[in-house]
């Protein structure tokens, strides 16, 4: 089978010939029909989880992927041969990965079956992004009425959370450039800041001055107080997703702070398949790229130009 993989931590991704995994016990071998590009990827290849989680070299580059059950192994009820089905693919210590024409997947891990009516395209676009987004709303425990900001707004996280947040009945601000202002409000955001052009934290205070009832940060890394923490009134939330929320110091001002990491599960991705199948959650797709164009498609990702998720169809 051809794979784009990584021969050690900073390589170049290429594409190579590699032998079709064999599925261990509760295992399933899917044959990919398309995989989701994803920031995260080239980080894990960059070395993110190096002394966190073992690598096996050369490794299949890729998390997020949908395609049909090949084959199954040992032990495996839940699933059969023929089947579609999406999910996260990652598996670091086999060096296994979704850009490749087969991926293994763990039958109770990460992995949920597609309807008929959604695409693979667009259920290859869910399991990093959306799943974040659907966890972190989730997290914030929003009602009707409340105001929440989402910082990074631009990205596939940022657009899916916009849509999330809305769906619950919140006012939503969202920051992103300016060319984006007429798509995010389709989306449902009611007040986008472009912070290329002014401060977001001086326009929600002047917009919301007795305060807002959350924030999704998106950008702010750790080591530095949120800027955003600010703008929450007492009882608000702080979720980031790169562990920039202090949570003792928050707690300490009455305010709840929660560093939130992707974590897919089976219940979570059949509810999102179902709300995407049903036209209830979009996903902005940029561009579908060959497996053979998927080392040029990571360096144009890596360039930060995307405003969408771009699908790798082998």
């Amino acid at each position: 089978m051809r794979a784009v993989v990584i021969q050690g931590f900073g390589a170049e991704p290429e594409l190579v010939e590699a032998s079709v995994p064999e599925p261990g016990p509760g295992e399933l071998l899917v044959r990919i029909h398309a995989a989701g590009l994803n920031p995260f990827d080239w980080k894990v290849a960059d070395g993110a989880l190096d002394g966190i989680v073992e690598h096996s070299f050369p490794f299949v580059m890729g998390s997020d992927g949908a395609g049909v059950i090949a084959t199954v192994g040992s032990g495996v009820t839940d699933f059969r041969p023929g089947e579609r089905v999406y999910g996260q693919f990652m598996q670091l210590p086999k060096g296994q990965g979704s850009y490749a024409e087969f991926a293994l997947v763990d039958a109770a891990g990460k992995v949920a079956t597609i309807p008929d009516h959604l695409s693979f395209t667009l259920a290859a676009a869910l399991p990093t992004a959306t799943v974040t987004a659907y966890q972190a709303v989730r997290a914030m425990e929003l009602e009707p009425g409340h105001t929440v900001l989402v910082n990074g707004a631009s990205g596939g996280v940022g657009q899916s959370a916009v849509q999330f947040a809305a769906g619950r009945g919140a006012r939503v601000v969202a920051t992103a450039p300016g060319d984006l202002t007429d798509h995010l409000r389709e989306l449902g955001a009611d007040h986008i800041i472009d912070f290329t052009a002014a401060s977001v934290v001086d326009e929600v205070r002047a917009t919301y001055s007795d305060g807002i009832d959350a924030v999704l940060d998106l950008v702010s890394g750790p080591g530095a107080p949120n800027p955003f923490a600010v703008l929450l009134r007492a009882g608000g939330t702080l979720v980031s997703t790169n562990g920039a929320a202090d949570p003792e110091s928050l707690a300490s001002q009455g305010r709840t702070g929660v560093n939130l990491y992707n974590s897919a599960t089976r219940q979570d991705l059949e509810a999102l398949a179902g709300l995407a199948a049903d036209g209830k959650i979009r996903v902005r797709i940029d561009a579908e790229v060959a497996l053979s164009d998927a080392p040029d498609a990571v360096a144009h990702a890596r360039s930060g130009q995307a405003t969408g998720k771009t699908i790798i169809v082998p």
